[in-house]
């Protein structure tokens, strides 16, 4: 017999056994991946956080939109430049005058030139933490990596929940839609996952949903799909069943039934929405809207980014982004790079890369998103963000890290680099702190990421002394650092 057909008699005595295989059933005809991926590693985490925050401000931005630059991009190269130092420091290309008088850009960046009056620079962000996992951490999440002698490197049930996770706790949404998503995949370095990028303490239930590459041919939605021959009534017969099952479930077993079964119901909501099948639907965007953003110039992904392989995702990936915060999601992450790819990470080949292989890409995708949603009305309400963990070394063939750099390339710098913030209250045109001659180091307004993570919650309405509880029952600060007022 089949479990479409296994008839609703005798519940209560039904065995463990069949309860799982019943639980097994569920999750098959939700489609093979949804759950599991909503779900993300709850048996690592518990969902142990709650609301103590209050006196929260009204919003300024309803969305964010996080563009992370992991590998570290090179701040004197791009938006940072100082063409009068010795040419070890200023490197191959040359500067160009933007929307912001007096302020230039790489003149490999002309499209972001005409659009730099929406965004606000922050030259002047600094940290001591050249490895990239617990860069990445820093970035992401606003709190050190260093713990114990020790630094974080990868996801653990523990660590410190990012902007997309906290926001999705305190800022919930009312619709069928994930409130925090990550795009294309989760980014890993050096056998790990990046820390980061999951919910940390506040458990798996805030979690961002993996919504894979839009700009793949033939793109779905990782498990939003039923899976051949069976209908959503079906599924719903079998949910209802599986919380029968679930309210006669033994006291030890009923807060892991209860917290599957929020995965379940966000599972089915998903797939039974047509809003959220239309938010993650590019065929409603024009062709020309797509063009904008760029479409990717190969099919062939094999080749990564620091091999010239480009950024062929990115493109569709922004113009999902701003379709999704369109459709009220709260926070979406862009990974520029994928997987295994450290994409602005240039030790080698650093000039040639960013022209050919990271520039042109970003320049389009990136451009394209702040005038769309200006034009759009939506500017005004949406962060937007863009940032690596670090920047790279002043000086060609300085070495910092193991990963060495090559005569022409550039190593790991956290010691000053610059983070891009547009919309949701941030007054365009700023140019806060500065570095020195060599885009070395601070010499005005110096920032660290505990800053920029205050900052980003200041425009998010959350007041960065708001608190979450983490799994040992402890009230954590949102941030620990000072908004940068200057910038509102």
């Amino acid at each position: 017999m089949s479990f479409g057909d296994t008839p609703p008699f005798a519940l209560t005595s039904i065995d463990p056994t069949r309860r799982d295989m019943l639980r097994a059933g569920l999750l098959g005809a939700l489609g093979v991946t949804l759950p599991r991926l909503l779900r993300a590693d709850a048996e690592r985490a518990g969902d142990n956080g709650s609301d103590k925050g209050g006196g929260r401000k009204a919003p300024r931005a309803k969305s964010c939109i996080l563009l992370f630059m992991e590998g570290g991009p090179a701040h004197q190269d791009m938006w940072d430049m100082k063409p009068d130092a010795p040419a070890e420091v200023r490197g191959d290309f040359k500067p160009i005058g933007s929307s912001i008088p007096g302020v230039h850009v790489c003149e490999h960046l002309p499209m972001l030139a005409k659009e730099l009056h929406r965004t606000a620079l922050v030259r002047s962000v600094h940290h001591g933490i050249v490895d990239h996992n617990a860069g990445a951490y820093y970035a992401l999440t606003g709190r050190s990596p260093a713990v114990g002698g020790g630094l974080i490197v990868r996801d653990e049930p523990d660590n410190f929940p990012p902007f997309g996770a906290v926001v999705s706790k305190l800022r919930p949404i009312d619709r069928p839609l994930p409130a925090f998503v990550h795009l294309p995949d989760v980014m890993s370095n050096n056998g790990f996952d990046l820390p980061g990028q999951r919910a940390g303490f506040l458990g798996a239930g805030y979690d961002p949903m993996v919504a894979g590459d839009p700009s793949a041919p033939r793109y779905k939605v990782p498990g939003l799909g039923l899976q051949r021959g069976v209908s959503l009534e079906r599924v719903e017969q079998r949910r209802e069943l599986l919380a029968r099952l679930n309210d006669g479930a033994a006291i030890g077993e009923q807060a892991a039934a209860d917290r599957l079964e929020q995965f379940h119901d966000k599972a089915f909501h998903l797939l039974s929405s047509p809003e959220a099948r239309r938010a993650f639907d590019l065929s409603g965007e024009s062709e020309k809207t797509r063009e904008r953003y760029g479409l990717p110039d190969r099919v062939d992904r094999s080749v990564e980014a620091r091999k010239f392989g480009g950024l062929p995702h990115l493109g569709q990936c922004t113009l999902l982004a701003r379709r999704l915060i369109e459709a009220g999601v709260r926070l979406v992450t862009i990974g520029s790079g994928r997987r295994f790819d450290q994409a602005w990470d240039t030790h080698r080949d650093h000039f040639p890369l960013l022209r050919r292989a990271l520039l042109p890409y970003f320049d389009r995708a990136f451009s394209a998103l702040l005038a769309d949603l200006a034009e759009r009305g939506l500017l005004d309400e949406t962060l937007v963000v863009a940032m690596g963990e670090f920047g790279r070394t002043p000086r060609l063939g300085q070495v910092t890290s193991s990963a060495g750099a090559a005569p022409a390339g550039r190593d790991h710098w956290p010691h000053c680099y610059t983070v891009l913030l547009a919309g949701g209250g941030i007054q365009g045109g700023v140019v806060h702190g500065a570095s020195d001659r060599h885009a070395a180091y601070p010499v005005r307004d110096a920032a660290t990421p505990e800053d920029i993570a205050a900052t980003i919650y200041r425009a998010l309405g959350l007041d960065p002394h708001d608190r979450i509880v983490d799994a040992l029952g402890r009230p954590q600060h949102l941030a620990l650092g000072t908004p940068i007022e200057a910038l509102f």
